[in-house]
C-alpha cells in the first residue's frame, strides 16, 4: 500500500509546474506526510491520556490540523468535497495561513529538543513547491490514506522513506550528499557497537542514515526498559548539518524511525572553532560519512590546527577533539588519505595515529557509493590511546558494483566475522606502526596476501594468437563462400 502510494504521488509531483527531480519529490512529500504524522501522533497521545486520566493540550490549533483543513470526512467516512478546499483556495491556505502558521512554533517552542520546535524548524526551511492546488489535492487524499498509528506501519513508512532518499540520490545533482548505502552503515554501526547510555554523533548528518541505523540496533540491543526508551528519544542521537533540506530529511527520517522530537540542527560543524570545544560538548561514539572534495573557506580553516581545503579532513580533525577519552569512531573517508603527502594529510595522519587507536581499516571497492566515482576507506578508531598495529581488511568482490548491482550485507558479512579477532587472511592483514615511514605515516592499502600483479603477455605470443585467429576467419570465411 504504501510503496504503490509513494508511486502515485510521484506521478502527480511529475507533472507539476514546480516539481522537477527526486529532490522536489522527497521535499514536498516529506512536509505533507510529517502533518499526516502528527495528526495520528496527536490522537495517539490523546488516547493515552484518556486511559490514564489525564488531559491533553494539543499542538495544533482546530483550524490547521489535518482532518479540519486537508482531509474533512463525511459520516461514512470519505473526503468531503464540499468541506475540502482545492485549486486555489487550497494553494492559497496552505502558503499564507499553514506554513506561517507552523513556522512561529520555532520561536514559540520551550526547548529545541521539543516535537513544537521541529514542526517550526521543519516549516521554517520548506515551501510548498506544488503550484496546482488541483494537484496538492491529489496527493492529500492519498496521503490520507497511510496509517501510522501501529509499530508494523511506522517500521515500513521509515524504510520506504528510506528508499525514496536512495532514489534521491541516485538522481544526481546533490542528492548523493545525503545516501550511503544501507548495508555499509548497518555494518559499521556494528563493528562500532554503540551501548544505550552512550551519546551518539553525526556532525555531517545528511538524511541521518548513521543515527537512524545505530537508533535500530540499540532498539534490539536487550529488553528495553522504560528509562531506556527515555534515554533513546531524549539523550543519545545528536546531529548536525549545513543543507537545509538535507537538514529537514534527516529530522523526518529520524521521526519516521521513531524518534519524536530528533536532536538535528541545522547549523555548519566546521564554523565551530576546536579550540571551543569543551568535555560537556564531547559524545561517545562517532559515525559519519563527512562530504569530501568541497573546499573551505580560509575563515572556517581558521577553526582548525590542520589547515586544508578538503572538507573531510577538516571533519575528521572535529571527530577526533569531540569524542570522549575512550569514545570510538566509525568515519568514512577517501582512500587518499592513507597515503596523500602533502603537509595536512601527513599531519592528520600522524594526529590520529598518536591521539586515537586506529585499529581497523576497511577498504571499499570502487562503485560502492553510486555515481560518486571515488575510492573509500572506514576508518575506525577508538580515542585516548596511541595506535600500535592497524588491521586492515580490504573487501574483494567477484562483480562490479553499480546502480543496479548494490552493495550487500553479505558483501560484508565476512569482514564482520573476522574483525571481531583480527586474524589474517586473503583479504586482511595487520600493519605494525613501527613498521612505517614516520617522515609520511603512509598507511597506504597494499595486501601482501594477493598477488594482483597484471602478467603481460610475451610479444611473440601476442603475434602468434593474431595470426592463429586470422587464419580461423579465413577458414570460416572460405566455408561460407562454398555454401553461398
Amino acid at each position: 500500500m504504501f510503496e504503490q502510494t509513494f508511486k502515485n504521488i510521484d506521478d502527480i509531483l511529475h507533472k507539476d509546474a514546480g516539481c522537477g527531480s527526486e529532490l522536489d519529490y522527497v521535499e514536498q512529500t516529506s512536509w505533507v506526510l510529517f502533518l499526516k504524522y502528527l495528526e495520528d501522533l496527536e490522537r495517539d497521545k490523546q488516547t493515552a491520556a484518556q486511559l490514564s486520566g489525564k488531559s491533553y493540550q494539543p499542538i495544533i490549533e482546530e483550524q490547521y490540523k489535518w482532518h479540519v483543513w486537508a482531509a474533512p470526512k463525511t459520516s461514512d467516512g470519505k473526503i468531503d468535497h464540499h468541506q475540502a478546499l482545492n485549486g486555489d483556495d487550497l494553494k492559497d491556505f496552505v502558503d499564507h495561513k499553514l506554513f506561517p502558521y507552523l513556522k512561529k512554533f520555532k520561536a514559540d517552542a520551550s526547548s529545541p529538543d521539543t516535537i513544537e520546535y521541529k514542526i517550526g524548524e521543519i516549516f521554517s526551511e520548506l515551501k510548498n513547491k506544488v503550484q496546482s492546488g488541483y494537484n496538492l489535492r491529489e496527493v492529500l487524499n492519498l496521503i490520507d490514506g497511510l496509517r501510522f498509528r501501529s509499530k508494523k506501519e511506522k517500521h515500513e513508512m521509515s524504510h520506504l522513506y528510506e528508499a525514496k532518499i536512495k532514489n534521491m540520490g541516485n538522481a544526481g545533482r546533490n542528492g548523493g550528499e545525503y545516501y550511503t548505502p544501507r548495508p555499509l552503515i548497518k555494518t559499521i554501526v556494528k563493528v562500532v557497537a554503540p551501548e544505550i547510555g552512550h551519546k551518539i554523533y553525526d556532525g555531517a548528518v545528511g538524511s541521518a542514515g548513521f543515527l537512524a541505523e545505530a537508533f535500530e540496533y540499540l532498539k534490539t540491543s536487550r529488553e528495553l526498559t522504560t528509562k531506556d526508551v527515555e534515554t533513546l528519544q531524549k539523550s543519545t542521537f545528536y546531529g548536525k548539518e549545513k543543507k537545509g533540506l538535507a537538514c529537514i530529511i534527516g529530522i523526518m527520517n529520524m521521526i519516521l524511525h521513531g524518534i519524536e522530537a530528533p536532536n538535528i540542527v541545522h547549523a555548519n560543524t566546521l564554523a565551530e572553532n576546536l579550540a571551543d570545544i569543551q568535555e560537556k560538548d564531547r559524545y561517545d561514539i562517532v559515525l559519519a560519512n563527512p562530504p569530501f572534495g568541497g573546499k573551505e573557506r580560509a575563515e572556517v580553516q581558521q577553526n582548525f590546527p590542520i589547515k586544508t581545503g578538503e572538507t573531510a579532513f577538516l571533519f575528521l580533525q572535529h571527530f577526533i577533539k569531540i569524542l570522549k577519552a575512550g569514545g570510538k569512531g566509525g568515519v568514512i573517508i577517501k582512500n587518499t588519505f592513507l597515503s596523500n603527502t602533502d603537509n595536512a594529510s601527513v599531519s592528520l595522519r600522524k594526529q590520529l595515529l598518536e591521539s586515537c587507536n586506529l585499529h581497523t581499516v576497511l577498504d571499499l571497492p570502487g562503485g560502492t557509493f553510486t555515481g560518486a566515482g571515488v575510492k573509500t576507506v572506514v576508518l575506525f578508531f577508538e580515542k585516548g590511546t596511541p595506535t600500535k598495529k592497524v588491521w586492515f581488511y580490504q573487501l574483494n568482490l567477484d562483480r562490479n558494483l553499480g546502480k543496479t548491482n548494490p552493495l550487500n550485507e553479505a558483501d560484508l558479512a565476512d569482514f564482520v566475522a573476522i574483525q571481531k579477532t583480527k586474524a589474517d587472511s586473503a583479504n586482511s592483514w595487520t600493519l605494525n606502526i613501527g613498521e612505517i615511514d614516520p617522515a609520511t605515516y603512509d598507511l597506504s592499502v597494499k595486501n601482501p596476501n594477493r598477488n594482483d600483479d597484471v602478467q603481460y603477455r610475451n610479444p611473440q605470443d601476442i603475434i602468434a594468437e593474431i595470426a592463429r585467429l586470422d587464419a580461423e576467419s579465413a577458414a570460416v570465411l572460405t566455408k561460407i563462400r562454398g555454401l553461398l
